[in-house]
């Protein structure tokens, strides 16, 4: 219950969340081919935030559906051990815009107030090959540098957190993903 009641919180802050100050809002990645961007995406590192305050691992699967929403499977490994997840899903914002999207999981109260409980998520940076991505959203309180792979060379964390910096989000803070244990596929 207190799990629930802590990401339910989250998702009403995230749903309520507006560009930082006088920021311009940051930039995206332009069109994203959602068909390509589907599959599993690691957490190298994230800022913190409320729901994910547990994890030591943490691994995103997105399925894209025939009506053009995605299905979201989050899944957390917590230092102890524990697997947590959360089912969601993900609608672009505007029509045929993709690179910013609605986020919002399934739970009681999401399903009470659908629109207050959904997160902005915005694909920040995405390579060519679509295996590395910098996702956020645009007040920059929340950041996740996501990979295909557990780990990536320093070069590649070096080019994401650079391009981070860029779009106008503070790295410093960053809590980077631990060393792997086991961890169950989606």
């Amino acid at each position: 219950m207190r799990r629930i009641a802590g990401f339910c919180l989250f998702m009403l802050l995230a749903g309520c969340s507006s560009s930082a100050g006088q920021l311009a809002a940051p930039q995206t990645a332009g069109q994203v081919d959602l068909q390509r961007y589907q599959g599993t995406w690691y957490e190298l590192a994230r800022l913190p935030m409320f729901f994910q305050r547990n994890c030591a691992q943490a691994q995103a699967h997105y399925q894209l559906q025939a009506d053009g929403r995605v299905a979201v499977l989050n899944s957390c490994l917590s230092l102890s051990g524990e697997g947590l997840q959360a089912n969601g899903e993900a609608v672009p914002q505007q029509a045929g815009q993709t690179d910013k999207l609605w986020v919002r999981f399934d739970n009681w109260f999401s399903r009470l107030f659908p629109d207050v409980t959904r997160g902005e998520y915005w694909v920040l940076y995405l390579d060519e090959g679509y295996q590395l991505a910098l996702v956020g959203n645009p007040n920059r309180k929340y950041l996740w540098l996501l990979s295909r792979t557990p780990q990536v060379s320093a070069q590649s964390r070096e080019r994401m957190l650079a391009i981070a910096r860029e779009r106008g989000y503070d790295t410093e803070g960053l809590i980077w993903r631990t060393a792997d244990q086991a961890m169950p596929r989606p």
